[in-house]
């Protein structure tokens, strides 16, 4: 039986009104996201991980806040979210993707840039925003160790970054 935060169900309404169950995707509460990435405050950038779809997709969630470290700086009286954590947001949910898909809760999971291409930026992040990642497996698969992922990140529909970048996954210890 799969682990209750990990199961979110969707229904859908048929001609009837009755809800049918059509699909059964995955999902990461904070607390499981811990247990798959070793990254921790202030650089753990993703609040939640919903509709994942195997290896295929996921959608990260990031309620940005003004008690972020990196707003001191960036910029003072106008607090930007940098594009760069942005960027790794969408990593760290593409992490927590596989994570689960392939079961490396409390397994060590390492992962690295390897490359990161046309990466765009098309508008500011703010505190008080939530941040929306939606990856997509454009090459990987159980066993491999060079993934290559896509990712757009939005605010209220509204494309804030996109990119598309590979990673190296160390594979955790059996």
């Amino acid at each position: 039986m799969p682990n209750p935060a990990w199961v979110a169900s969707h229904s859908s309404k048929s001609n009837h009104g009755k809800e049918q169950m059509n699909e059964t995707l995955k999902q990461a509460d904070i607390q499981l996201i811990q247990r798959i990435l070793p990254h921790r405050y202030p650089f753990l950038l993703v609040d939640k991980v919903v509709d994942i779809d195997g290896t295929s997709s996921a959608k990260g969630i990031k309620n940005v806040s003004m008690n972020e470290p990196h707003f001191q700086g960036h910029f003072p009286g106008t607090p930007i979210m940098p594009g760069v954590t942005i960027v790794e947001a969408m990593a760290q949910t593409a992490a927590v993707m596989v994570g689960v898909a392939l079961d490396f809760a409390d397994k060590d999971l390492l992962i690295y840039f390897m490359s990161i291409d046309n990466c765009k930026f098309r508008r500011k992040v703010i505190p008080g925003d939530v941040l929306e990642m939606e990856l997509t497996t454009l090459r990987g698969k159980a066993g491999a160790k060079v993934w290559k992922f896509a990712g757009k990140a939005t605010v209220e529909g509204e494309l804030a970054a996109e990119a598309e970048f590979t990673a190296m996954i160390d594979m955790p210890k059996a």
